[in-house]
């Protein structure tokens, strides 16, 4: 039997605790969903709740030396959302951190399908840091769903009124896109 696995890395950033949206998305089109959270995230989002839905732990720190099973770098295909700027900033520099951090670099080296949403305010990300990063992100394959007709960023302080309204789906569909010519991880 054969089956896609997707990695979620989420950022701690307003949507995290909408997370689920995504796995029940990623779930119906059948994916296996696996969540890795930066520390921050943790604070944001129901691990518990996720892990249910998953059927996995949600990873947020490396394994101890004994402690075996597969790689989420290893992963059929990633989305990064929401993705911090600080997040986004830090991958694109090879600053690894965290282990959420190097999950995505490690995906990325593989050349696995990867997907980013930023959820950054417009402030943010009219720093040349950001638009550098995003720059080398994509020359490296990376999908970053962010500009006109995919998700542009909020003005700052209005972030609120953009939570409900995070498009998952647009993730979704990058690494869905991007992974159409990937072979599934046989189990």
């Amino acid at each position: 039997m054969t089956t896609r696995v997707l990695c979620i890395v989420v950022c701690g950033a307003g949507p995290a605790d909408r997370v689920g949206r995504l796995v029940e998305d990623a779930r119906r089109e059948r994916w296996t969903v696996r969540i890795v959270a930066t520390p921050t995230a943790t604070g944001f989002i129901d691990a518990q709740a996720l892990a249910v839905q998953c059927g996995a732990a949600v990873r947020s720190d490396y394994r101890a030396s004994a402690e075996t099973g597969p790689r989420a770098s290893a992963a059929d295909a990633m989305i990064v959302a929401p993705a911090t700027y600080n997040s986004i900033n830090k991958l694109a520099t090879g600053i690894n951190d965290t282990y959420a951090l190097n999950v995505v670099s490690e995906a990325i080296g593989r050349r696995r399908p990867v997907a980013i949403m930023p959820f950054v305010n417009a402030a943010l990300a009219a720093r040349t840091p950001f638009t550098e990063a995003v720059r080398s992100l994509r020359s490296e394959g990376v999908h970053i769903v962010y500009g006109p007709g995919q998700w542009e960023p909020h003005q700052p302080g209005e972030g609120g009124s953009r939570l409900d309204g995070f498009p998952w789906s647009l993730a979704l569909s990058a690494v869905t896109e991007l992974g159409r010519t990937v072979k599934p991880t046989k189990s």
